[in-house]
């Protein structure tokens, strides 16, 4: 066949392929052309997910109408006022994507111009544009968007259900609405919003913070660590969730790059290594930065939906994020996220679904001064059978007098606990948990999980400082391993030499242990190199050498630590709570998991109502 040109609509519905591919798409590209058009509030409407329309309003600069009839023109646009593509200082430029909508349904755009005292209209019907006629409208850009696909019925069949649909256009918006926290927002389909954004006034942090509160949820806002930062022309700003917040995916992280949302790798690889030494690989923290960079040290136009953006210094940028967000974490001490004494107390309530008869749930009266008073009724008098049956209910219990499964700690004076953090230990139950009283409340520690973290950090210190001392076994153990372990472990026992596990090949299926770090003390050196060896199997050929050498010590650390089970005395548990008050990270051991739980006594009062 002949090359031939194709037809301005056939040229118009590819590139609709490449930037609509679904109704949030579109909702994306009119809501970006609102915010470069000044408007400090935009409403959204949507019918059957945005399939039979999408109607975007905001009260913007406006158009008048020669500015319509090129805005719905192949490449037109108002945001390349120097002609250069190298800084592009807007949410456009890709081609802008009014005439590919315009290709594949029926679009309608209505606009007054600021100041100006009439309003104008221009229609497309499946890429054909019709005349620009006069309309009401108040100051501002109405588009409206209609049967959408109807000119390329093929993409109907990938659409999801109206409510998916739906669903993805709230995620654009919100992520547009993190970005912009001075425009309001709201979202609906005619008879109910969904989304209710008012703008935002005040200093940029407390009104970005209140964006993120109610599209995150208030429990991010309590646990979020203010994220400022600027290296080498870059400013990174934003926050992010202490550590025990965190998820099992990674939906809840929030990148922009200049305001435009991205969904870049580079950028989720520099979070995944910022969090590594407090989250397993499974959890994801949670956490919105925001990027703000010169425009010619970036690329915007890589992807057709501009979902992804290319660095000229990628490095420098991911140790920007890296660094911001380890120096957050480090300022946050021992803190550990509300969330974590939350879910404490939810498990104490008592519900329906608890303990005694069906539906029965206690409601406590007003507390007087000798105790609370209980509001659900009891007989007066009881007799005959059923004086019998309550006797015996009330009867001693057998095994009261059994020894307790906890230790009490005696503590002549409690008052310390005024300023110590995590209070005064009173008490080790099952041999596990240590129990504190605090100036307001009580702690629950656990003490595996709390001396893993501290013993982690001292290798950490220890290895950076001149290197992880070193205990030679008066007896090297032997370990027995498949053969490509063995071939995993000898390939990295430099690294861990450094560590101060000294391991040398014993056979095709085996390796000896000759030394082991000094921190660790008496530790299991079998299953240390077993541990070791599954880390290696599943990191070793993604991770850079420290992001190995942090594993590595992560698993070290957990075989060093107080076990669950053993019996600590006084002076012992003292010990472990004043080391973690002045240990960076010790809200949290190295998999994410809280290392101690807070309850206020307010909190507890509630539960037995005294308040």
């Amino acid at each position: 066949m002949a090359i031939r040109r194709l037809p301005d609509i056939l040229v118009n519905q590819i590139a609709a392929g490449e930037v609509v591919e679904r109704p949030a798409s579109a909702v994306k590209e009119l809501v970006e052309n609102a915010l470069d058009a000044g408007a400090t509030r935009i409403d959204v409407i949507l019918r059957d997910g945005g399939q039979s329309l999408i109607s975007v309003s905001d009260d913007g600069f406006g158009m008048t109408p020669d500015e319509l009839e090129l805005a719905v023109e192949r490449h037109a646009t108002s945001k390349l006022p120097d002609d250069d593509l190298v800084r592009i200082s807007s949410l456009g430029f890709r081609g802008e994507a009014l005439p590919s909508i315009g290709a594949v349904s029926r679009l309608s755009l209505t606009s007054r111009k600021q100041g100006a005292d009439s309003a104008w209209k221009i229609s497309i019907e499946g890429g054909r544009k019709l005349p620009v006629e006069p309309a009401a409208h108040p100051p501002g850009t109405r588009v409206e968007v209609r049967d959408l696909f109807y000119a390329t019925p093929a993409r109907l069949k990938f659409l999801k259900t109206p409510r998916a649909e739906y669903g993805q256009a709230v995620d654009v918006l919100n992520r547009l609405a993190m970005a912009h926290p001075h425009v309001g927002f709201t979202l609906g389909d005619g008879a109910r919003t969904s989304v209710k954004l008012a703008a935002g006034q005040g200093e940029l942090f407390d009104i970005r913070l209140r964006r993120l509160a109610s599209i995150m949820g208030d429990s991010f806002a309590e646990n979020a660590l203010r994220i400022d930062a600027t290296r080498e022309g870059l400013h990174l700003t934003g926050y992010a969730g202490l550590p025990t917040l965190n998820r099992g995916n990674a939906q809840m992280q929030y990148l922009f790059v200049n305001g435009r949302p991205v969904k870049d790798r580079l950028l989720q690889g520099a979070v995944r290594g910022a969090y590594q030494d407090f989250l397993s690989h499974d959890r994801h923290p949670l956490l919105a930065l925001f990027l703000e960079v010169p425009p010619e040290v970036v690329d915007v136009n890589v992807h057709p939906a501009k979902a992804e953006v290319r660095f000229r210094e990628s490095g420098l940028v991911r140790g920007l994020i890296v660094s911001a967000l380890k120096h957050a974490l480090a300022e946050a001490g021992h803190r550990a996220s509300t969330t974590v004494s939350a879910a404490a107390l939810g498990a104490f309530r008592p519900d329906a679904t608890g303990p005694g008869p069906a539906g029965f749930r206690p409601h406590y009266g007003r507390p007087s001064p000798q105790g609370p008073s209980y509001a659900y009724p009891m007989p007066s008098a009881p007799s005959g059978a059923l004086a019998e049956a309550l006797h015996d209910y009330h009867a001693p219990l057998p095994g009261l007098d059994a020894q307790p499964a906890a230790r009490p700690v005696p503590v002549p004076d409690a008052s310390p606990a005024v300023n110590l953090p995590l209070g005064v230990p009173t008490a080790q139950l099952h041999g596990t948990y240590i129990v504190a009283q605090t100036a307001d409340g009580i702690v629950i520690v656990d003490q595996h999980a709390a001396h893993e973290r501290l013993v982690y950090e001292r290798m950490k210190e220890a290895l950076a400082r001149d290197g992880v001392k070193r205990q030679t076994l008066l007896l090297p153990e032997v370990v027995e391993l498949e053969e490509a372990a063995v071939e995993r472990l000898t390939a990295r026992a430099e690294d861990l030499a450094r560590l101060g596990l000294v391991i040398e090949a014993f056979g095709p299926g085996a390796v000896v242990v000759r030394e082991v770090p000094v921190l660790l003390g008496q530790t299991d050196a079998a299953g240390l190199v077993r541990d070791l060896a599954d880390d290696l199997a599943e990191w070793d050929q993604t991770l850079a050498l420290e992001d190995r050498l942090a594993h590595v010590c992560g698993t070290m650390a957990c075989h060093g630590s107080v076990r669950a089970g053993r019996r600590l005395n006084a002076e012992e548990m003292n010990a472990l709570l004043r080391q973690m008050e002045a240990t960076p990270h010790s809200g949290q051991c190295n998999h994410g998991r809280p290392t101690y739980v807070e309850l206020k006594l307010a909190d507890i009062e509630r539960l037995f109502g005294r308040r």
